[in-house]
Formats: C-alpha cells, sequence, structure tokens
C-alpha cells in the first residue's frame, strides 16, 4: 500500500495533475493509457534518480568524502586505469572548480592518504596526481561493485534495447540545452 507521501511524489510528473489545462505539456491526441504510461516512464526515472542519489550517498559515507572529492578520484582512477598522467591542471578543468579549490582539496585527499602528488616525468616544473592503491580498493569495493550492477543490467538487455534507451536518454539529456 501506498503511503500518502508516495502517492504525491508519483502524482508530480502527472501533467494530467500538475498541468490539468495543457499550458506546458503537450498531450493532445494521446490516449490516456499513453499518458499513463509516459507517466509511468517519468516516475520510473525519479526511481532511478533516487536510487543514484542514495547509491552516491552512501559511497561518499563509505569513503568519508564530499561530491567533489569522488569525482575527482573516479577521474584519477580512470586515468591511472589508461596509463595517463594527471596534472592539478588537469584535475582543475575536469571539475571545473578553481586551482586554488582543487589546490585545496589535494592538500586534503593527500592528508588523508587518498592522492599522492609525484613529480611530472617528463616536465620538471609539474607534478601528477595519483589516487593511492587503498583508495582505488576502497572505490571499487563501494562505487565499483555498484557499476557492475547496472553494467549487468544494461548488458541484459538486447542490442535494439539498448539503442532505444540510449536514444531515449540522449533526446532527454538534450533538453537542457533546449532551455
Amino acid at each position: 500500500m501506498e503511503k500518502p507521501e508516495d502517492e504525491v511524489a508519483a502524482s508530480m510528473h502527472d501533467p494530467r495533475l500538475t498541468d490539468p489545462q495543457g499550458e506546458l505539456v503537450a498531450r493532445a491526441g494521446m490516449s490516456e493509457a499513453d499518458v499513463e504510461q509516459v507517466v509511468q516512464v517519468m516516475n520510473a526515472l525519479r526511481g532511478w534518480h533516487d536510487a543514484a542519489d542514495r547509491m552516491s550517498e552512501a559511497s561518499r559515507r563509505y569513503m568519508r568524502l564530499n561530491d567533489t572529492d569522488m569525482r575527482a578520484l573516479r577521474y584519477l582512477i580512470a586515468a591511472r586505469n589508461q596509463e595517463l598522467q594527471v596534472t592539478p591542471g588537469s584535475l582543475t578543468t575536469y571539475l571545473g572548480i578553481s586551482s586554488a579549490s582543487t589546490t585545496k582539496m589535494l592538500d586534503r585527499l593527500e592528508r588523508g592518504g587518498h592522492v599522492r602528488r609525484s613529480p611530472h616525468p617528463t616536465d620538471r616544473r609539474a607534478l601528477t596526481v595519483a589516487v593511492t592503491d587503498s583508495t582505488r580498493a576502497d572505490a571499487r569495493q563501494s562505487v565499483g561493485r555498484q557499476h557492475a550492477h547496472r553494467f549487468a543490467v544494461a548488458a541484459a538487455m538486447s542490442r535494439k534495447e539498448r539503442d532505444v534507451v540510449i536514444a531515449f536518454l540522449e533526446a532527454l539529456t538534450a533538453t537542457e540545452q533546449a532551455e
């Protein structure tokens, strides 16, 4: 049995309730069954978004890090897996934060034993940043395991089903630029 708060949350994506006059959400020519199915899609997306937030929060708590720290570590792990050197500048660019913020973050991550800074192998003026083995192992146990489960769900779909999902998600992402 749905709780009242679940019922309200589920109705937030139903244009029959949130936009009854159809001022924002075009649904002319759609059957009630089609509108209901679109609402189910939107509610499934909300469910996924909520689950992703909970998983991300659990990983941050497990690692005792904030969101930017976690993004930095994921980047450093991906770079290490590709045997690429990461400089503080490339991390600044990727994260979209100031170089001062990057320095403070790296100081904090280094104190916590998550990263190490070393001289760049070919540029004497530069440093490289790398994730430590212990942090990489911790991340594999939390974020890596979650990613493996999500990958398995996508892998279980047929190629045609994945093409539909890809097209849908890319079209959904493009709505950001439409504004």
